[in-house]
């Protein structure tokens, strides 16, 4: 995209106005119905602006530039002279070319003599690929007032903070000093970090020197702005507590763990002022106790602060532990076509979309265009790969603070849509430049609030580096060493998207709070019926090879179709007669099927499905339910009848976790004599067929068994069959539940 940039410097030997000898000057910036002005200097003849302008070609209607120094007055600005140019005449200038050099030019009045004054100006055409653009004024928002809002509206980059897992092993305390005296102190230790806090259980050893050994895990970020805060607390209540003392410890002390090897344990003075009266006067004494604690830092994780499905960084926290990356990744952010309005209010029927990508640590954000359907950014960014099992966002956003700032008080900028496009699905070197839907759901059901047009090109530095990846686990190897649970990584990760948001809502402009969690899937935890039904789909859909599969074995056992039928027969015979020949030949039947599905194989990145996300099936009541804020705020009968479905549907999963468990109990019951009578028959028959299968060749088994299953309909029974039968009859601990 091509823009006209006018560069103001400064100006010198300006006129002076009035009886004081000085003016307040400032400089009008217009072409054709755009304009631009710098800010004015009070009482000044040789002001410095130094800013830029910048019109976007396409919409330049005017063939003359005019660029006016005015003195700002309370009624009526005074002119006190301008410059023009003609648009055939300026200079093009493209990067890697050194910036024009600015130059003197005379002022001339309306009549076009020269006037006192110069004013210095570098004019030339360039593209929005100029050093000069990102913090200039363009007149694609020159309806936007204030500086705030200005800076709003550029184009930024912004980096995750640097996430780290804090484990504090808590292991015993001395000497701790109980208000009560004729009491078994009830203690436990209360841990804060920032907005996070964490309690150990209530010491089982009911005495002054209690132990604990247990881990409290939070998420700090760099850099540590807070200390570690910890409090020894005796429950003297059920809902009240009392502190035996506290102790405070900078993260910038805390030894940082590269691997499994335990850190040192240390004692840490926890101190308790105590005042004592003594006649009239208090005299205060600050006591110590001992608390014993192992304090680590957690390198050797990777702080999840993104949903695991759609995760763009893998690594570990401590530097020394990445490895080289594997290629880069291009993202070109072009343009948007047949965007819905998103203003309410004043500005009803607008759209001001702006993007924002996020990979790995590195979030950007696209500037905003103002009021159009069809915004065209074309900007390019780039980032280091280190996996190729990731996945970058891209989100679309209304610009919700323009025209100084939060005029609406408190507003949220409104979602467009997002799509993820995961590295491992495009092909190395190639430039895809494809349109995306944006999708979003509503209360009121899925919409499609326009296109956006990407351009994406995975360039892989080595191949066989990026082979090798496929190889190694996905998460650094302490996740697999030292686990840690589902809740611990579920309430790690809730705590990790507040951080980040937090931080990344204190740039300048903000990455707002809404922005970054949408961007981070932070709701995607919460229940949906919904999702729920596509999940089962999803599983029905994944069941339904091996449902077909079934489905065929079933008519060939009962000979539909005769001519495969025996076809089988004479695979099967060979394969049992040659068993070295069964492995080759299902691998050389994968290949071919492989092969086969070449042909077919996906020409273009995946995007948002709402017929696999059932978004377009959904009844409003559950769109509805999904929508809602947690707790609820919905009317008491609507959440009954809420319950009373969720309900149901539980039971239905109750019931097929329970068959599960039932087969399984039932597997188990063969050898454990529960049933005696079953254990003894299926000991009995283990013993018969450890000596037939000892004494008989393995192919001459193969070959009846197989011939037995694969028999002719006249020789089945409609019945069950024993083996079958007996399965059934084994008990499960079903009749020992409540």
């Amino acid at each position: 995209m091509q823009y006209l940039y006018v560069r103001v410097v400064k100006a010198k030997d300006l006129p002076a106005k009035d009886v004081t000898g000085s003016c307040d000057p400032y400089v009008e910036v217009k072409l054709g119905n755009y304009k631009g002005t710098t800010r004015h200097f009070e009482k000044k003849t040789n002001p410095e602006w130094s800013q830029v302008f910048a019109f976007s070609k396409d919409r330049i209607q005017a063939s003359m530039l005019e660029v006016t120094v005015k003195d700002k007055d309370v009624v009526k600005d005074d002119f006190i002279g301008r410059v023009w140019f003609d648009l055939n005449e300026i200079p093009k200038r493209v990067p890697p070319d050194s910036p024009l050099a600015p130059q003197w030019y005379r002022l001339e009045d309306r009549k076009g003599d020269k006037v006192k004054g110069e004013l210095m100006l570098a004019v030339w055409m360039g593209t929005q690929a100029d050093e000069a653009f990102p913090e200039a004024w363009h007149s694609d928002a020159a309806t936007v007032s204030g500086t705030d809002a200005l800076a709003n509206i550029r184009s930024k980059v912004y980096l995750s903070p640097k996430l780290w897992y804090l484990r504090v092993n808590v292991i015993e305390a001395q000497d701790l000093q109980p208000t009560d005296k004729g009491r078994y102190p009830e203690v436990l230790v209360k841990a804060s970090l920032g907005n996070q806090t964490m309690r150990t259980r209530i010491s089982q050893s009911r005495t002054i020197n209690p132990m604990w050994n247990e881990d409290l895990m939070f998420v700090a970020a760099e850099p540590f702005e807070e200390p570690l805060i910890l409090s020894v607390e005796d429950r003297v209540a059920p809902n009240k507590e009392e502190s035996l003392g506290r102790c405070a410890i900078p993260l910038q002390m805390v030894e940082r763990r590269l691997d499994h090897k335990p850190v040192n344990t240390k004692w840490y003075n926890i101190e308790k002022h105590v005042v004592i009266m003594e006649g009239e006067k208090k005299k205060e004494f600050k006591f110590s106790s001992k608390i014993h604690m192992r304090i680590c830092l957690e390198g050797g994780y990777h702080v999840l602060d993104e949903s695991t499905h759609y995760s763009s960084d893998l690594r570990p926290t401590a530097k020394q532990l990445w490895k080289s990356g594997i290629g880069v990744l291009e993202l070109g952010i072009l343009s948007a076509q047949g965007l819905m309005p998103m203003k309410t209010g004043d500005d009803k029927g607008k759209t001001d979309a702006y993007c924002v990508a996020k990979y790995g640590q590195k979030w950007v954000r696209t500037r905003t265009i103002i009021d159009s359907f069809a915004p065209k950014w074309n900007e390019q960014y780039t980032w280091e790969v280190f996996d190729p099992c990731t996945v970058i966002t891209i989100g679309v956003f209304d610009n919700c603070h323009l025209h100084g700032g939060d005029k609406a008080g408190g507003a949220k900028d409104s979602k467009i849509g997002k799509v993820r496009i995961r590295l491992s699905t495009l092909e190395t070197d190639r430039v895809y430049t494809h349109y995306y839907p944006l999708l979003v759901l509503h209360p009121s059901g899925v919409k499609k609030m326009g296109e956006i047009h990407l351009a994406v090109r995975f360039t892989c530095s080595s191949l066989l580096n990026m082979m090798h990846m496929y190889s190694l686990p996905l998460l650094p190897k302490m996740h697999y060493i030292h686990p840690l649970t589902v809740s611990q990584l579920d309430n790690l990760r809730h705590q990790a998207t507040q951080i980040v948001s937090m931080r990344l809502s204190r740039a300048e402009p903000p990455l707002r709070k809404e922005i970054v969690e949408y961007m981070l899937d932070v709701g995607s935890h919460m229940w949906s019926m919904r999702r729920s039904k596509a999940n089962f789909f999803r599983i029905m859909g994944v069941l339904s090879g091996l449902i077909s599969v079934g489905k065929w074995f079933d008519q060939i056992c009962n000979w539909k179709n005769p001519i495969t039928t025996v076809l089988i027969h004479i695979l099967f015979i060979i394969l049992v007669m040659y068993p070295e020949l069964i492995l080759p030949t299902i691998f050389l039947y994968l290949f071919l099927i492989g092969v086969w599905y070449y042909r077919w194989r996906p020409r273009h990145p995946p995007h948002m499905d709402t017929r696999l996300s059932h978004a377009d099936s959904a009844h409003p009541d559950e769109l509805d339910e999904e929508f809602d804020t947690f707790p609820t705020t919905r009317p008491s009968d609507i959440v009954r009848m809420r319950y009373d479905r969720l309900r149901s549907i539980a039971g239905r999963i109750q019931t097929v976790v329970g068959d599960l468990a039932t087969q399984g109990e039932r597997l188990q019951s063969l050898l454990s004599w529960r049933d005696p009578r079953a254990t003894a028959l299926f000991v009995i028959f283990c013993l018969v067929a450890a000596i037939v299968l000892y004494v008989t060749p393995f192919q001459v088994v193969a070959l009846l068994t197989g011939i037995y299953v694969l028999r002719h309909p006249r020789f089945r029974h409609k019945l069950p069959s024993v083996p079958l039968n007996f399965f059934r009859r084994l008990p499960a601990r079903t009749d020992c539940m409540l």
